[in-house]
């Protein structure tokens, strides 16, 4: 036998001992009978791929760096950070929250909320909170509030406004000054049954998800205060001549516009089906202007297309305000050096000479903290709200 003859033989014999080797191998580590994690029934091996599934996997997590770096943290898509509040007109047709997705996108943010929901028919004012402010939410909400609605008697709807199905009619028989009369009852301190529509929670469901499946749930009163009502117009002839069959119907009888200065919480369409009740004729909201929330008036409010004008033209300062400026009445205190250390990490610290309950705390310019005060004999603060 020639010598190629006998390497090609013993070339042969290696690879087939390798090859029985390896398989020996391979049993003992996956378990005598089991298949190997590489082998399957197709006759492409899988390890094949291996090179295409790094580089998914490599493209994958670029995309994800990407995300995570520039489009997760819209607060940096401008290259800005608002810090402070803006006094919104909340046009009809716009949810509450329809107003703040279009403000994320005009200022480029996503840190923004709003402070007291607006139904959607419902114009006026909507303090919106953005940046550093939107700790101060819940603070707001309890704010006073001002509305301007007007509402029809003799009609009532299951949502207790004109965009709800006429659920009963009733003749008016009440005088304009029963109206007045029964109205200045509700001045003051009352108990108020929530709409079946709106956005309040019964065992974690929300009240009109309920109503839109044709379910009524039992809900408890809950205490508001009306701190004023005024009665703008009574009028008593309505549209006597409307047909019930035609669109007009729904505002057919005694006109009624009222203004309210009123507590968070308060539902000015229940109000009104309220005093419709009392009145023995049922009543029905047929609009809402909220003139005011807290500090905001409607006389400052600007629209979203007024918003992004300011924006775009690079005049933020004129229609956001400061967040300390919701804070003007209380002193300024300045920190530095080791007090500033200590505020930034959120401790009490000592403000000699103040009798103050709540003070703003400085650092050179910047607003970081509003602190409350523990301990008036010693003079010790502590933090309330910080802003860092």
């Amino acid at each position: 036998m020639s010598s190629g003859a006998i390497y090609a033989l013993q070339t042969q014999y290696s690879s087939a001992a390798a090859k029985t080797k390896m398989h020996e191998m391979n049993r003992q580590q996956t378990g005598r009978g089991k298949r190997h994690p590489c082998r399957t029934r197709s006759k492409v091996h899988p390890c094949t791929f291996a090179p295409a599934g790094l580089a998914f996997s490599v493209a994958a997590s670029l995309v994800i760096f990407v995300f995570r770096a520039y489009i997760a943290p819209a607060d940096t898509y401008l290259g800005n950070m608002y810090n402070g509040l803006i006094n919104v007109y909340k046009e009809a047709g716009f949810t509450s929250f329809d107003v703040v997705a279009k403000l994320r996108g005009i200022l480029g943010q996503k840190k923004i909320g709003h402070t007291g929901t607006l139904d959607p028919d419902a114009t006026g004012v909507l303090p919106v909170v953005v940046g550093n402010a939107t700790k101060l939410v819940e603070m707001l909400t309890d704010k006073q509030k001002e509305y301007v609605a007007e509402f029809v008697l003799g009609i009532t709807t299951d949502t207790q406004d004109i965009s709800g199905k006429v659920t009963e009619r009733r003749e008016v028989t009440c005088s304009e000054d029963d109206i007045r009369v029964i109205i200045d009852t509700f001045v003051g301190d009352i108990m108020q049954i929530p709409p079946m529509y709106s956005a309040l929670k019964v065992d974690g469901k929300k009240l009109y998800e309920l109503a839109r499946e044709g379910k009524t749930v039992e809900r408890k009163p809950r205490p508001v205060t009306i701190h004023e009502i005024e009665i703008l117009s009574i009028d008593m002839d309505g549209n006597k001549e409307t047909d019930e069959a035609s669109a007009g119907a729904m505002t057919a009888g005694p006109k009624i516009s009222i203004r309210v200065v009123c507590s968070k919480g308060t539902y000015i369409r229940t109000l009104c089906n309220d005093i419709g009740e009392k009145l023995g004729c049922g009543g029905t909201m047929t609009s809402l202007k909220r003139t005011m929330s807290g500090q905001f008036r409607i006389e400052e409010a600007h629209t979203l297309a007024e918003i992004e004008d300011y924006i775009k033209s690079g005049r933020s300062d004129e229609i956001i305000t400061p967040t300390d400026a919701i804070f003007a009445d209380l002193p300024r205190y300045m920190v530095k050096g080791p007090e500033l250390k200590l505020v930034q990490n959120g401790n009490q610290i000592a403000i000699p000479s103040s009798d103050a309950k709540e003070i703003r705390i400085y650092s050179d310019t910047e607003f970081i903290a509003l602190y409350e005060q523990k301990n008036p004999k010693q003079n010790i603060y502590k933090p309330k709200y910080m802003f860092l």
